[in-house]
């Protein structure tokens, strides 16, 4: 298996608005320099970085369609007639359809939800979903995460006289749907002012708006922010803005008093700690997403909506642990096959790219597989398989390099294609899929640069290990939480030696004791890294680490979470 070497990037800041920083804060000048790089520039902006307020919460009618899409709501209501909750089978998608569902309940009981079938319907609104609503009398939908570029679904659904509204945060495309109202801030001509909603915090800015032209109190919206925060943190969009309000007091709410699918999925996962994003994103997201992934997206839904009295709720949550179960062997039996097809294949091995294809591999989780390709082979990966005749496809990218792109260079192999930058899906004729491969190379081998297939380590400051204490790290724990856009800081110390006392754990990882000018010693673990463990042994180095709490026989301490090492120049 091939050891991808880390190209290490400490990134640069205007050093007058560190020095401003520093005036006005008078903390590390380090973590002055990453609230600059995270574009905090004043006292006021780092007071409102480190105590996110709801109050800060842009106005949803400013949100193009809004006043559309409330007041049909509010006609719906009043006629009697009935509504349909319709999202994707994803994380963002089905907690999205449980807010909407769940606030609408409180207040309406003639509604119902829906979610289409991965394997029959496939993602968005589908012609189904629409005969479905038309079948019970549905006389308006409301869409959740899709749609955007359903325009098609939506003329054929007015057809049958149903209305749609579309809460979306996908591109749109050319022409909007004609559809009662279009909620998506990434059209060009949204004047809202935040881009990077997820689909739920969409279906969030929409009940809140409803219940801001009701007078309903806002704490009744509120109720619902552990599911926002789920979603943004399972879709992977920038906490920042918006979303870092939204994900800051919906982990306060998963922490203290989570809806009652939620605390039952803690309860299977035996979380027994106060969780962070990264456990939404490892742990929880995972579970919700693997109903979608091997079952159908409802048995999601149906956690996610339960109530306390519900004694229900344990069961579904049983259920999606034994789908994750069952997700997880598939994911880890195909990436082994994956691997093991790749380093016996030197065609592919000396390609730019990583097209594979086997006909028996599981739809669910081809996704997850491309990016597991990627952390050992650092290319822009497509996984096919066989489903219902036709070849499917999830790829996902390198970064800096357009997946999506790409694949529309080699449309005239594709039936149908659809993604963005980093993360696209697609699907062909079987006898096409070595015309699609050589041709999508051939793009990679134009367009990438040597650069951009080597991974980046980057690095948000250099400090010494003296720098490291408690007050230092409580400052770097409030710039939670962490993800894109707001990723945990890392740190770059040089010249640094072994206390003695390093080595290696499990073949596999090395347990670092570094010594400090202070006199004393601080660990860290750098798992993956014990091939490395010979830069330690008499020898000064270098680090990049994240810093991190400890908890061990009751005793907590700081440590370093080593990310690389390379042997100091």
């Amino acid at each position: 298996m091939p050891r991808l070497e880390k190209r290490w990037s400490l990134r640069t800041a205007d050093e007058n608005k560190v020095a401003d920083l520093y005036q006005s804060l008078k903390v590390h000048p380090a973590l002055c320099r990453i609230l600059a790089l995270r574009g905090i520039e004043t006292y006021d902006e780092a007071k409102a970085f480190f105590r996110p307020s709801l109050d800060s919460l842009h106005d949803p009618f400013l949100m193009k369609g809004m006043p559309n899409a409330v007041n049909r709501i509010t006609d719906a209501i009043s006629n009697g007639e009935k509504i349909l909750i319709y999202g994707d089978y994803d994380v963002d998608g089905t907690t999205s359809v449980a807010l909407v569902y769940s606030f609408l309940l409180t207040i309406y009981p003639n509604i119902d939800y829906y979610i289409p079938d991965r394997y029959i319907e496939g993602y968005g609104i589908s012609t189904r979903g629409i005969d479905y609503a038309a079948e019970n009398n549905f006389t308006l939908i409301i869409a959740l995460d899709c749609g955007i570029k359903s325009n098609d679904k939506v003329d054929y659904a007015s057809s049958r006289g149903i209305d749609f509204i579309i809460c979306d945060h996908h591109t749109p495309g050319t022409e909007a749907p004609a559809a009662v109202a279009v909620l998506d801030p990434k059209q060009e001509d949204c004047p809202y002012p935040y881009k990077e909603l997820s689909g739920c915090g969409i279906g969030f800015k929409l009940i809140q708006a409803f219940a801001q032209q009701q007078g309903i109190p806002l704490e009744k919206v509120y109720y619902y922010l552990d599911l926002v925060c789920v979603s943004i943190a399972s879709d992977i969009v920038p906490i920042t803005g918006e979303n870092r309000i939204l994900a800051y007091h919906g982990l306060q709410r998963i922490n203290t008093s989570p809806c009652a699918g939620i605390k039952a999925l803690i309860g299977v996962a035996t979380l027994y700690k106060r969780l962070d994003i990264s456990d939404i994103v490892f742990i929880i997201g995972p579970r919700i997403n693997a109903a979608g992934r091997i079952a159908d997206g409802k048995f999601a839904v149906k956690l996610l909506i339960c109530t306390e009295e519900d004694l229900a709720s344990d069961q579904h949550a049983d259920v999606l642990d034994r789908l994750n179960h069952e997700r997880k062997e598939l994911d880890k039996s195909i990436t082994e096959q994956a691997l093991d097809m790749i380093a016996t294949d030197e065609v592919m091995l000396a390609r730019r790219s990583t097209v594979l294809y086997y006909d028996g591999w599981h739809k669910g989780v081809i996704g997850i597989v491309a990016s597991r390709l990627i952390e050992n082979y650092f290319k822009p990966t497509i996984v096919l398989t066989l489903s219902d005749g036709k070849v499917t496809g999830s790829g996902r990218s390198v970064k800096g390099f357009d997946l999506y792109e790409a694949i529309y260079e080699c449309r005239e192999h594709l039936i149908q294609f659809g993604g963005h930058k980093y993360a696209a899906g697609l699907t062909m004729l079987p006898d096409k899929v070595q015309d699609f491969s050589d041709a999508f190379e051939k793009i990679v081998q134009e367009r990438i640069t040597p650069e951009q297939l080597i991974p980046v380590q980057e690095i948000d400051a250099e400090i010494s290990p003296d720098d490291i204490d408690q007050k230092f790290y409580n400052i770097i724990r409030q710039m939670a939480p962490f993800g894109p856009g707001n990723m945990k800081p890392v740190f770059l110390s040089r010249k640094l030696r072994d206390s003695k006392w390093s080595k290696v754990l499990k073949e596999e990882h090395i347990k670092f004791s570094i010594r400090r000018g202070r006199g004393d010693n601080i660990d860290g673990i750098g798992f993956g890294l014990g091939y490395k463990f010979p830069m330690v042994k008499d020898n000064a180095f270098d680090l990049c680490y994240q810093i991190e709490e400890n908890e061990w026989n009751d005793k907590i301490s700081l440590q370093l979470m080593v990310k690389d090492i390379r042997v100091s120049e």
